[in-house]
């Protein structure tokens, strides 16, 4: 099984690292340079206008572009699961995970990318902004989807082959799932959904949904989730599956009241 993430727009590269953390490379190195290098054409009001950017994080993130190097040290770069700090990573909290669950997680949670396309937990990865949804034009089309084409899923099928069963668990939002291709995908997928109670009626709350996200693949992880039926079993900050709005493909878990 592989569970997929998105990643996120907040990063931490100033908390000190845990001692002897290891390390791997991103696998579309050649990709992300090739993105790094269209990117750094443009001027810093040609990147706040695309992404919809303040002109301070504008000129942020066109340092950022230049300063992104195909080598990723421990001076430049540092693991994905440990550089995100959004919501589902606080959900997730991956500073408090041991040496093996960390382990289980790198073969087990794929992170899905606008700039590095797929990252392992491990995978240094440099400080970037580039949303999937960005309309960032390249010589594969006028944006990031048709960039990455089938790449993704393929990747995907990869890292499932030695499944008998394939199934990818998605924890990304739809804008990321979107880059892989499901006619490409070899994969059954089963979609994770939470709702809170708010109102007189249970609804999907963006905040609490996407720390869920995390929530679900820190379970996965400590608990070495190795089938569809074990993820009903998720019981974190009050969630519980709900059976008659679930479908074997569709996972709906409820809390009647909030954290």
């Amino acid at each position: 099984m592989l569970f997929l993430l998105s990643p996120a727009k907040s990063l931490d590269y100033d908390t000190p690292l845990p001692p002897g953390l290891p390390h791997t490379t991103p696998q579309f190195v050649r990709e992300a340079s090739a993105l790094i290098d269209v990117l750094r054409e443009k001027a810093p009001q040609d990147i706040a206008t695309l992404m919809d950017l303040s002109d301070k994080l504008a000129a942020l993130n066109v340092a950022r572009y230049q300063a992104w190097r195909p080598r990723f040290t421990a001076s430049n770069s540092r693991q994905a699961l440990l550089a995100f700090n959004g919501d589902v990573y606080e959900g997730l909290d991956a500073r408090t995970l041991a040496p093996d669950d960390l382990d289980w997680a790198q073969g087990h949670v794929a992170i899905l990318s606008g700039l590095y396309g797929v990252l392992r937990p491990l995978d240094r990865m440099q400080p970037y902004r580039l949303e999937m949804g960005t309309r960032l034009a390249t010589g594969a089309g006028s944006n990031l989807y048709q960039f990455w084409g089938r790449q993704i899923a393929e990747h995907l099928n990869t890292r499932l082959r030695a499944d008998t069963t394939p199934v990818v668990v998605n924890l990304a939002s739809q804008e990321y799932f979107k880059a892989v291709d499901c006619k490409a995908l070899k994969a059954r997928v089963i979609e994770c959904v939470f709702e809170d109670y708010k109102g007189g009626s249970y609804k999907i709350i963006s905040f609490f949904a996407k720390r869920a996200r995390g929530l679900m693949a820190r379970y996965a992880i400590t608990h070495r989730i190795a089938t569809p039926h074990a993820l009903e079993g998720f019981d974190l900050d009050g969630y519980a599956l709900a059976p008659a709005s679930s479908s074997p493909e569709r996972l709906v878990f409820r809390r009647k009241a909030g954290p």
